[in-house]
């Protein structure tokens, strides 16, 4: 973190920690609700750091709580719930280095745009940007690339305040076993403070959507994957209709969406008028074929040039509920056409596409692209529609492949099954013994992923 400070955004002076009376907090997706003993929201690492002592004495535990976009239950708590709004802002940007050090709490989307202000970008990213760093990081939340990995997997060096109210700094260099382990730490490990990210001059990429067919995306999926930097697409349950999206650098110039267009295919048709076509198929499920054939034929074609986030992320307003896998990357394909056939074969009426993506292998212990390139299978449905019939075979098929579940998205599997498909969880849990002997910073999900 070394280099002379560069502050675009000087933090107003902020007022300490506010503690709050028992009130309910719900995720996102509305999928948990819990109730803490007490909220505090710091306004420094120091204050967090005496809130967690506190809690100590108290006797409660200690969760983190971002904008709640995980689906799971990883950040509830009858403990001490610990908001980080006030947590944020730029603390540092390293030009020699090239790096961003930022407080836990800054929003992706804050974040992106400061970064862009000062002529930066992150090198990859995920597809919706609503996330605080800190959450974001913690679930392993990641978008697509070939070559370029999760957004954890840009962290340099990080500050969390361990169970026992101290402060530590971890990187390659300094506690890497630690390091190792945190970047991706469930919560389990402490509360993380501030991030240093990798950063680099931002970059134009051109995006080229276009809709496929199933057949021809899943025959020629190990040669889309190889010839661009980053793709991913869609699949329409009950149609042979995918939609594309390659994603590679360019020179420009730039040539962004037309606003008029965008607002059209981005907020009215991706939002406005899916969420309807969603509630349609939530209260009449037969009509769900049907609507997809005709949402899957209105996406046409369209190629544009623009800086990172504005290529990677999109506005995500249709509430949804949601399970993903990381699956070998050569298992992909095979996996998909066994979701496709188990589908057509059932009763089940999907009304979201299916998301495919990719991650090469990184070094993060419990990285669900750990050790192995990977492939990413997402399934969705709206908001109040009954999942459990569908994840669950879905998850059966995953499974059968060595899947390995996002932390922040719905999933039943335990330590047992963990256990066997990440080589390096032993390596997590006795640092979480290490660290956290008296789980401070446990909860029911945790004890169920880690165990006890």
């Amino acid at each position: 973190m070394s280099g002379t400070p560069s502050t675009p955004n000087p933090p107003k002076a902020r007022s300490g920690a506010r503690t709050g009376s028992s009130s309910p907090w719900r995720n996102w997706a509305g999928t948990v609700e819990s109730r803490p003993a007490r909220e505090v929201a710091p306004a420094s690492a120091e204050e967090l750091a005496a809130e967690v002592r506190r809690a100590a004495e108290d006797g409660l535990r200690v969760k983190t709580v971002g904008t709640g976009h995980s689906f799971t239950a990883i950040a509830a708590t009858d403990g001490v719930l610990i908001r980080p709004d006030l947590l944020t802002g730029i603390r540092r940007i390293d030009r020699e280095a090239m790096t961003v050090t930022v407080e836990a709490g800054t929003p992706l989307k804050r974040l992106n745009v400061a970064l862009a202000r000062e002529g930066l970008s992150l090198t990859n990213m995920g597809d919706i940007m609503e996330q605080t760093v800190a959450g974001a990081t913690s679930t392993g939340t990641h978008g697509t690339g070939r070559d370029s990995a999760s957004i954890a997997a840009q962290i340099r060096a990080l500050e969390l305040v361990t169970a026992d109210g101290k402060l530590m700094t971890c990187s390659a260099d300094e506690h890497p076993e630690v390091f190792a382990a945190a970047r991706i730490g469930l919560g389990a490990l402490g509360v993380v403070t501030a991030l240093t990210f990798a950063v680099e001059p931002v970059f134009l990429l051109t995006a080229r959507e276009e809709p496929m067919s199933f057949d021809r995306v899943t025959s020629e999926f190990d040669a889309l994957h190889a010839e661009n930097e980053h793709f991913e697409f869609y699949w329409f349950p009950h149609t042979d209709n995918c939609n594309t999206k390659r994603n590679n650098r360019s020179a420009g110039p730039e040539a962004p969406l037309n606003p008029v267009t965008a607002w059209i295919d981005d907020e009215l048709l991706s939002n406005g008028v899916f969420r309807l076509a969603c509630s349609l198929g939530r209260a009449v499920p037969p009509v769900v074929p049907g609507i997809a054939k005709l949402s899957s034929r209105a996406l046409s074609a369209r190629t544009y040039t623009d800086i990172p986030y504005k290529v990677f992320t999109s506005p995500r307003r249709v509430r949804f509920v949601e399970m993903e896998y990381a699956l070998p990357r050569e298992a992909a394909v095979a996996a998909l056409r066994e979701l496709k056939a188990m589908i057509e074969r059932s009763p089940l009426k999907v009304s979201f596409p299916v998301e495919v993506r990719t991650a090469p292998a990184d070094d993060i212990a419990l990285s669900t692209a750990s050790g192995r390139e990977s492939a990413y299978i997402a399934v969705h449905l709206y908001k109040g529609t009954p999942y459990r019939a569908y994840f669950t075979a879905v998850e059966r098929i995953m499974t059968a492949h060595g899947g390995r579940p996002h932390w922040g998205k719905l999933h039943t599997r335990d330590a047992a099954y963990l256990s066997g498909i990440y080589p390096r969880f032993g390596e997590f849990t006795a640092l979480r013994d290490r660290l956290d002997p008296d789980r401070r910073f446990g909860n029911d999900y945790l004890r169920r992923i880690l165990g006890a």
